[in-house]
């Protein structure tokens, strides 16, 4: 009873056989249906191999959201060199809470403005990298994704001691500031605090030593992550007037980044420049200087590494490999359908195939050649 329970089950699984099997003896092979099957078996393992390099790389998907943190700190990178000497000289930033944050952050440093081949070198490559990320965006995750620890937005120092003498000043280091709007500017004389605001000693400075012509090898707010290229990173500004004035209006907007490599808050940020030269006669108001002025956006834009699920790479190579499968015998059936009526074997009407053309023209043979019948002559009266 067991064995024909299981001979039932088994024939019954039989006839739910969706792909039946035809016999060797049954099928019919042609050059052309081979040559088909190459094309096709060709084209299934390019796009296979396309499809693996799809699946192994990454996107960077951005989302936004309302800035809710205002009660954090906002972190300012800054390295900028001024062709000053460090004694005429001061940095502060002064924000719109009347809050003013001295450079005790800051460090000053003697150095020379002129660059070595090798940083000018490092200059024009940061130039060029720049230009290309102002015409296409998707560089920018490239560099997300790649994340270049320490080149190329690190200034490479000099080979060999200079006997130049040191009559530039480099302003670097860090800051954290409240997160509102506010003013880094850098001017002549050191800043000092008191009830009323903010001042700079300058009356010990001849004006004819002004000379803010500067350099920005580096400026970033938050975290500071090695690889990232600012907007402002190698910006050089070369003047010859004692009384110009380099105005730098910033918007920052809050950025989480979380890829596979790290995940840190930092930020990114747009910038406008303007420059005009101090002519009270003319007009022209304000003091000679460097001034950024930054805003903080109220969006948060998040930033994370996608990659393709293994499920989804699946389906789509069942896709890429059942498509052409069937694509290819379609093809093949209406390429063999137009050969077949083209060289007249297609099966209706005129389109008979040689053999019943050859077995017409027998008949006819035996009909013209057929013996006739002998009829008997009249009895004679």
């Amino acid at each position: 009873m067991r064995r024909l329970s299981r001979k039932k089950a088994l024939s019954l699984v039989k006839e739910l056989d969706a792909f039946p099997k035809v016999s060797e003896s049954y099928v019919e092979t042609s050059a052309s249906g081979g040559t088909v099957s190459l094309i096709a078996f060709s084209a299934m393992a390019l796009l296979a191999v396309l499809e693996f390099f799809v699946y192994r790389d990454t996107w960077m998907k951005y989302e936004y959201a309302v800035d809710k943190d205002f009660s954090s700190k906002l972190r300012i990178n800054t390295d900028i060199t001024v062709a000053m000497k460090c004694q005429h000289v001061g940095a502060d930033i002064l924000d719109l809470a009347e809050t003013m944050i001295t450079s005790s952050g800051l460090q000053y440093e003697p150095v020379i403005f002129e660059l070595t081949p090798q940083q000018r070198l490092w200059q024009r490559t940061l130039h060029l990298i720049q230009g290309r990320l102002r015409e296409e965006h998707a560089l920018q995750e490239v560099l997300y994704k790649t994340l270049l620890k320490g080149a190329p937005t690190a200034l490479p120092p000099r080979e060999d001691a200079s006997a130049e003498p040191l009559t530039a000043c480099r302003i670097h280091g860090h800051v954290y500031v409240n997160k509102v709007a506010g003013n880094l500017h850098i001017t002549v004389g050191k800043p000092i605090h008191h009830p009323q605001g903010h001042a700079h000693i300058a009356a010990f400075v001849s004006h004819e030593t002004y000379n803010f012509s500067h350099r920005i090898d580096h400026l970033s707010f938050g975290e500071e992550i090695p690889g990232i290229i600012n907007p402002l990173d190698g910006t050089e500004k070369i003047t010859y007037n004692n009384n110009q004035m380099f105005q730098y209006f910033i918007t920052v907007v809050p950025t989480k980044l979380n890829t596979y490599k790290i995940s840190a808050d930092t930020h990114q940020f747009s910038v406008t420049e303007r420059e005009r030269v101090i002519n009270h006669a003319a007009g022209s108001h304000g003091v000679s200087g460097i001034f950024v002025k930054y805003d903080t956006s109220s969006l948060m834009v998040t930033v994370s590494e996608q990659h393709m699920p293994l499920w989804q790479f699946l389906v789509r190579l069942c896709g890429i490999i059942g498509g052409i499968f069937s694509t290819t015998g379609m093809l093949h059936g209406l390429v063999g359908f137009c050969f077949d009526v083209v060289c007249c074997r297609f099966k209706l009407g005129v389109y008979r195939p040689r053999e019943d053309v050859q077995l017409h023209n027998q008949a006819n043979n035996l009909n013209h050649h057929q013996t006739p019948l002998l009829v008997d002559e009249a009895p004679q009266e």
